[in-house]
C-alpha cells in the first residue's frame, strides 16, 4: 500500500524526523491561507502516488501567498504526468504547501528489504535529488549500502558510518543520525516495505530535514496498523485492483493484451513469463489463491473481462489445493454471466483434471483447452494477436 508524501512526512515526524513545516490543501484558497502562515517563500507540491512530479511541474516555488495560490489554480485537477505515472498521468486532487528552506546540499536515504540476505538494508548516497536507479545503474559505488540485523537492529554505529560516508559535515553527524535511527524505528514499527528520502537536505544552518518522504507498507500486515489503512486513497489506485482487494484477490493490472487467471503466485509469476517467451503481453497479474472458491474464480474472470486491453485470457491452473472441475465450473460460471467476447485458453492439471476438461467441452462455449503451458501461452498470444 502507498501513501503521499505529507502523510509519510506526518509519520516520520512522530519518530523524530525533521521535516519541513507545512500543510496539505484541496483548493487554492487554502494554499493561499497556509502560504500566508508559513512565511514568503513555499514550496507547493503536487501530491500523487508517483515520483518525478518536479520535472513534470508538480513542483513549484512560490515567492508570496498570492502566487501559490495561483499555481494552485494551475495545478489542482491537472494531469501531472511522470515518469512513474505512464503517458495517461494521474489528477492532482491535493496540494502540500511547506516552508522554503536555504539548501546547502542534497543526499539520498532509502531503507527497503533485501530477499537475498533476508534483511533490510539502508542505503544512503551524497548524489540526492536524482534518481536513484540512474545512480545505481550507472555509478553504484556512490551508493552506501548497510545491512539490519532483523534482531539488534539499526546500530548506533551503522547510522554514524552512512553519515561519515555520504559526507555530512561533522557538526551535523549527530543531527543525521538522529535522523536516520528515526527513519529505520518507522519502518520497522509500521511494517513498510520501503522508506525513502529523498532529497534529504542539509541547510546553510547546519540542519538536517527530510526534503520529501515516501512510505510503501506491506499489505499483509495492516490488519494490525489500522491507522495506516485510515491513509489509503483510493482514487490513486486502478479499480480493478481496487475491486480485487474487496474479493481477497491478488491482481495488478499491466498493460499487455493477455489476461492470466492463475492460482498460486510462483505459477502466476511462471505463467506471464511463458506468454513473453511466446511473444506476447501479460494484461495482469492474477493469482486466485491455493483454495478459491467458484464465486472467487467467477469474480476473478469478471476482473479480467473488465479491462479492455484484454485480448485474449489464459487460465493456468493447477488443481492442488483447489479441484479443477470447480475450477472449470467457475469459468463456465463466468463467461455466461459476463458474455466474454474474447477467446479464452484453459490449460487445467492436477486433482479432478478430466472432470475439469470435460465441464468445459460440455459448456457449450468456445473454450481452447490446452495440455501445457507452452501451448496455452502460445495459443493465447496467437488468439490475442487476431483481436
Amino acid at each position: 500500500m502507498k501513501i503521499h508524501e505529507y502523510q509519510s512526512k506526518n509519520i516520520l515526524r512522530e519518530f523524530g524526523v525533521s521535516v519541513p513545516r507545512g500543510a496539505v490543501a484541496y483548493n487554492a484558497d487554502e494554499v493561499y491561507e497556509i502560504a500566508q502562515r508559513l512565511g514568503a517563500v513555499v514550496a507547493v507540491k503536487a501530491q500523487i502516488h508517483a515520483g518525478g512530479r518536479g520535472k513534470g511541474g508538480g513542483v513549484q516555488i512560490a515567492g508570496s501567498a498570492e502566487e501559490a495560490e495561483r499555481i494552485a489554480r494551475r495545478m489542482l485537477g491537472m494531469k501531472l504526468v511522470t515518469h512513474q505515472t505512464g503517458p495517461q498521468g494521474k489528477e492532482v486532487q491535493r496540494i502540500l504547501v511547506e516552508e522554503g528552506l536555504n539548501i546547502s546540499k542534497e543526499y539520498y536515504l532509502g531503507i527497503v528489504i533485501d530477499r537475498s540476505s533476508q534483511q533490510a538494508v539502508y542505503m544512503a548516497s551524497a548524489e540526492g535529488g536524482v534518481d536513484i536507479e540512474e545512480v545505481a545503474a550507472v555509478t553504484p559505488e556512490r551508493i552506501i549500502k548497510e545491512f539490519i540485523n532483523p534482531v539488534t537492529g539499526f546500530a548506533g554505529y551503522q547510522a554514524r558510518k552512512l553519515a561519515f560516508g555520504i559526507g555530512i559535515p561533522d557538526a551535523s553527524v549527530g543531527k543525521a543520525v538522529r535522523l536516520m535511527t528515526g527513519l529505520y524505528r518507522a519502518f520497522e514499527e509500521k511494517d513498510a516495505s520501503l522508506a525513502e528520502i529523498n532529497p534529504l537536505v542539509l541547510t546553510a544552518e547546519g540542519e538536517v530535514v527530510a526534503l520529501d518522504a515516501k512510505m510503501n507498507f506491506d499489505d499483509n500486515a495492516l490488519y494490525r496498523h489500522r491507522e495506516i489503512l485510515e491513509l489509503r486513497d483510493f482514487s490513486e489506485e486502478d479499480p480493478l485492483e481496487i475491486r480485487a482487494s474487496r474479493f481477497g484477490l491478488n491482481y495488478i493490472k499491466l498493460d499487455g493484451t493477455v489476461g492470466c487467471m492463475v492460482n498460486g503466485a510462483g505459477l502466476a509469476m511462471a505463467t506471464m513469463d511463458i506468454i513473453k517467451y511466446a511473444g506476447g503481453n501479460p494484461a495482469n497479474f492474477l493469482d486466485v489463491g491455493g483454495g478459491a472458491s467458484r464465486d472467487q474464480v467467477r469474480n476473478a474472470f469478471q476482473i479480467l473481462l473488465s479491462d479492455p486491453n484484454v485480448k485474449a485470457v489464459l487460465v493456468n491452473i493447477f488443481g492442488g489445493i483447489m479441484r479443477c472441475d470447480i475450477v472449470a465450473a467457475g469459468v463456465v460460471e463466468a463467461v455466461k454471466a459476463v458474455g466474454a467476447n474474447v477467446p479464452v485458453v484453459v490449460r487445467l492439471e492436477g486433482t479432478n483434471v478430466e472432470n475439469g476438461r470435460d465441464i468445459l467441452r460440455q459448456s457449450g462455449l468456445n473454450f481452447t483447452v490446452a495440455e501445457g503451458m507452452k501451448e496455452a501461452a502460445e495459443k493465447a498470444v496467437q488468439l490475442a494477436a487476431r483481436e
